[in-house]
């Protein structure tokens, strides 16, 4: 179900919530969801994490909404093999300043694929291990850090060496209100990184680090991270 309203998102940022899922089917240039439980009210032009990718709605319909998708969209996601299936995919409208950020801070654009590797069931939670297509991603990835998976804010239980394999635990009610309990393996899935892993990396990629004299050295240390307040 869905309703609409006047008033755009006031920001292109998610939390990796879910709101609702819902059902993919192919229109030229684009996609059309059918909405699967009751999503927040939505305006053209508004902002929509489907399975974890950024999209505009250009169309509210009475079921759900329709929105375009690029080449590069398509070409970097599984979006498009999922709409010609009629899969199912995982629903968060944008996160309003004024909302509550329950998950991680999420952008909605893909870093890349992953590989459904194993999903078990053990006691009251599910493992799922999964693994990046591109193995250099792995390196934004460590233990107790978050990860988007298909949209789902997730925090990493474990990982190999490289971060290129990595498993998460997924509680009762994330199973039971989004897809992942629809995975089978060797299923494609999107994977965002967390943001924080990113900024730190182009900051020491700059070979400056923030607040450090002209013409210092990248490398941490325990007094630059006391300056900046992340010791004592």
């Amino acid at each position: 179900m869905i309703m609409a309203r006047s008033v755009q998102s006031t920001s292109e940022m998610f939390t990796g919530l879910v709101q609702a899922v819902g059902e993919l089917r192919p229109i030229p240039a684009g996609v059309g969801v059918r909405c699967h439980g009751e999503l927040a009210p939505l305006a053209l032009g508004d902002s929509v994490a489907v399975d974890g990718v950024c999209l505009t709605v250009r169309r509210i319909c009475s079921d759900g909404f329709e929105a375009d998708v690029s080449g590069e969209t398509l070409r970097r996601t599984a979006l498009g093999a999922k709409a010609r299936l009629g899969g199912w995919v995982n629903l968060e409208p944008a996160l309003r300043l004024s909302d509550r950020l329950g998950g991680h801070l999420v952008s909605g654009h893909v870093d890349g694929l992953g590989e459904v590797l194993a999903l078990e069931h053990q006691g009251h939670s599910w493992r799922l291990e999964l693994a990046w297509q591109d193995p250099a991603l792995g390196r934004y990835i460590c233990d107790k850090a978050s990860v988007a998976v298909n949209g789902i804010s997730l925090t990493v239980a474990g990982c190999s060496a490289a971060g290129s394999r990595f498993w998460v635990a997924v509680i009762p009610h994330t199973w039971e209100h989004t897809t992942l309990a629809r995975l089978r393996l060797g299923d494609a899935v999107h994977l965002e990184a967390d943001l924080l892993a990113k900024y730190v990396e182009r900051l020491l990629g700059q070979g400056q680090l923030p607040g450090a004299p002209k013409g210092s050295s990248a490398t941490l240390t325990s007094s630059w991270l006391a300056e900046q307040g992340w010791a004592s």
